[in-house]
Order: C-alpha cells, then sequence, then structure tokens
C-alpha cells in the first residue's frame, strides 16, 4: 500500500512542484481579464478540485508543501498537477504520515532515494504495529471489563467503573 502512494507522486519529481515556471504563472487570458486556463487554477478551483478548503492550501503553503504562485495579471494562478500534489499529501495522512515526514517523503522522492524512503515507511509501519498491540491490550481490558461487570451484582460498584477510578 506504500508503494501506491510513493508511485502516486508524478513522475517529474517534487523539484517541478515547488518551481512554477514562468509558462505556468503566465496566462494570456488572465493577462487579458479572463479567468485562467484549464492548466493554471485559482486558489479556489485548484482547492475544489483537490477536494480540500482553501485554508488547507494555505497551510500547506506555509509549511512548505506547496509553492507559492507569484501574482500574474492580479491574482495567482496554480498549475493544475499541484491536485496531484495534495492528493498524494492527504493519502499520506490517511496512513498515519505526519506532515513532517510527507514533506521529506516528498524530498527523498526526488532524489530517487528507494532505501530512504522504505526507512521512512518502515518507522511508520512500526509506529503502526505499536498502536495496534496497544488497542489490543485496550480491547482485551474493556471485553474483560464488560463480562465482569454482566457478572457483579447490581448492588456491588461496577468492575468498570472501579478499573477507571483505580487508574492513574
Amino acid at each position: 500500500m506504500n508503494a501506491s502512494i510513493i508511485d502516486s507522486v508524478p513522475k517529474n519529481g517534487v523539484k517541478d512542484f515547488m518551481q512554477i515556471s514562468d509558462t505556468d504563472q503566465h496566462c494570456p487570458e488572465a493577462s487579458s481579464g479572463n479567468a485562467p486556463t484549464s492548466k493554471e487554477l485559482t486558489i479556489g478551483q485548484l482547492a475544489r478540485a483537490a477536494g480540500v478548503g482553501v485554508e488547507t492550501i494555505r497551510y500547506y503553503q506555509r509549511r512548505q508543501l506547496l509553492p507559492v504562485p507569484t501574482v500574474a495579471a492580479g491574482f495567482r494562478t496554480y498549475p493544475a498537477r499541484l491536485v496531484e500534489r495534495i492528493h498524494f499529501i492527504k493519502r499520506a495522512q490517511e496512513l498515519g504520515f505526519t506532515l513532517d515526514e510527507i514533506a521529506n517523503l516528498l524530498l527523498l522522492e526526488d532524489s530517487n532515494d528507494h532505501a530512504a524512503i522504505r526507512d521512512v515507511a518502515g518507522e511508520r509501519l512500526q509506529q503502526v504495529r505499536a498502536k495496534l498491540s496497544d488497542l489490543h491490550k485496550m480491547e482485551n481490558m474493556l471485553s474483560q471489563l464488560i463480562h465482569e461487570c454482566e457478572s457483579t451484582s447490581d448492588h456491588a460498584r461496577c468492575p468498570i467503573i472501579q478499573a477507571l477510578a483505580d487508574q492513574h
């Protein structure tokens, strides 16, 4: 599953995402007062196309996960390919990667360092397995407490309440 996320970053690399060329910034239609071309989007259009809010785009820009384009013809336009980058970020977040880890993955992808990418993903996998182990322990404890509660008389203190009160 991790490979599909990493594979979803376009083959032209992270640097192409972070650098907006003059052709991406300049739009003849924009300079004549018309809307951006289909290759260029306003921040609202980019947000809608990626299924996120405008504030998410701005937050990703502050975190340097997305570029901040220069103003052209009175407004900023974004290359449509940034939709794929936002989808990558969201999918990685769904797998539990932090934004710092995602930034690292994007940098590593650009260098094509598969071993380092595997290391980052391997660390995330270890964290997921630790959480699963903790959740399994919680499941067993809650199951046991529910069973004890079912077999305790109504006049005795509930084992669930007792266990919660005894934990510090």
